[in-house]
């Protein structure tokens, strides 16, 4: 008897690196229930999105794009939206796109094999949206690690915080914590496997509670880098409430944790802070920075601001502007404000036009231009070692990645290129406002 065919899926993922690792527990769980993952969405049984609302334009792109292949439906393919959207929006989205079966949360994936079950079974409206308070949000053992040498751990899920503008405690749920035991055998599972880059994530990923009392989150991270053949350990996204010095001391006793923190500012105005609630003033956010600042180590520093937040005015914008020069960023995710569903900034009076808003984001994005510029220079002539990630055929160029996860691109002589996954000695030749550029010394074993 002829077998029948594979059945085969399409996963499109948006936003933020959880988002990234949660398709890859859905893509391991759809593996295990006998599909195949396609390249196209032409080739695909059961088309899937997943999502991200924290802002408005990555929301808007997903219904953008179930409404590019709705003709599709008529050839008998499924759609389904998974992640932040679909928690927010529920099954509102059948009404928004009637052709989309599944709408299942992040914290509903241990339970897509039933729900793939209803969809064969020809169930038009299938959800999951119960329960976002679950510990079983944690990793499964169905995870399809996309990368073969970095890989992910998540390690608190949720957010306890509610700041103003933000979904992610409704989308996401209470804060909740993994135990440090789970944490530690995960990441020698992943050690002996090959995996050398281990980063912890989480939505405020400094807030980990060990439920089993027995570690903090920097004894946490310093443990991970004890485990045999990890050489990197990163972390993100850190909040400034939760960041205390043990942190930086961690970084600059262990070679194996990445000098690299991303510690979202989101205004340099402590009044918009607090209209904010970020539980925090400028005052409080610059110590911390004094800590990374005067660490042993050089630690590289990224952030996450908001421009035209309601009633931000243009001096508490300039605020922000002078912030940027204080710390020195290596990096700025900069964003406009944008009203999001169910959070508390919606009964603000949101007086500042669009207009204003654009204007503000250029000058900002403008300012930490000139000084990622300079900042960049500053590393001409560095030698750092370098994770190779693959290579531009282009432009004959190793692409590789720092400790400080600076994207270092560079040459090596003709037949010597290492390899992906593997770490080289590079020096740094000329620098760019977001990348470096250098030539390779030494392969490093």
């Amino acid at each position: 008897m002829s077998q029948p065919p594979q059945k085969t899926f399409y996963l499109e993922t948006f936003g933020c690196q959880m988002n990234v690792h949660d398709s890859e527990k859905v893509i391991g769980t759809l593996l295990h229930q006998g599909y195949r993952q396609v390249e196209t969405v032409e080739e695909a049984d059961l088309v899937l999105y997943n999502t991200c609302s924290i802002r408005d334009k990555a929301e808007q792109k997903v219904f953008h794009r179930l409404n590019d292949y709705k003709k599709l439906q008529a050839r008998g393919k499924k759609f389904g939206v998974l992640g932040c959207v679909a928690q927010q929006e529920g099954e509102k989205i059948f009404e928004k796109a009637p052709y989309v079966s599944l709408v299942a949360g992040s914290a509903s994936y241990r339970n897509l094999p039933a729900m793939l079950v209803q969809i064969e079974a020809g169930n038009q409206r299938v959800t999951g949206l119960d329960d976002r308070q679950t510990d079983l949000t944690f990793e499964t053992e169905f995870t399809a690690r996309t990368n073969p040498h970095r890989g992910y751990i998540t390690i608190i899920e949720g957010c306890d915080k509610f700041c103003a503008y933000c979904v992610v405690p409704y989308t996401r749920g209470k804060e909740r914590s993994r135990t440090s035991d789970s944490v530690l055998a995960e990441a020698r599972q992943m050690a002996d496997l090959g995996y050398t880059d281990i980063q912890l994530l989480g939505q405020n990923v400094n807030a980990y509670a060990d439920p089993q009392g027995k570690m903090s989150f920097a004894e946490l991270l310093f443990a991970v880098g004890e485990i045999p053949g990890v050489r990197r350990v990163r972390f993100t996204t850190s909040h400034p409430r939760h960041f205390g010095k043990d942190i930086v001391d961690a970084i600059a006793a262990s070679p194996r944790l990445c000098d690299h923190i991303h510690l979202p500012v989101q205004s340099g105005s402590s009044r918009v802070l607090k209209a904010m609630n970020r539980e925090y003033t400028r005052e409080m956010y610059l110590e911390r920075i004094s800590w990374i600042k005067s660490a042993k180590r050089e630690i590289a520093l990224t952030t996450d601001v908001i421009v035209g937040f309601p009633g931000e005015t243009p001096s508490e914008f300039e605020e922000s502007i002078t912030l940027l020069h204080q710390c020195q960023f290596d990096g700025v995710f900069s964003f406009q404000y944008s009203p999001r569903p169910n959070t508390p900034a919606l009964g603000m009076i949101d007086s500042i036009p669009d207009g204003e808003k654009s204007r503000r984001l250029q000058i900002l994005q403008e300012r930490q231009r000139e000084i990622q510029r300079a900042n960049y220079e500053k590393r001409v002539g560095r030698i750092y070692e370098v994770m190779v990630e693959g290579k531009n055929e282009a432009r004959g160029q190793i692409v590789g990645r720092t400790s400080q996860n600076i994207t270092l691109n560079f040459t090596v002589p003709e037949n010597a290129a290492p390899a992906a996954g593997s770490y080289a000695e590079v020096r740094v030749t000329k620098s760019f406002p977001n990348s470096l550029l250098g030539e390779m010394i030494m392969s490093v074993s």
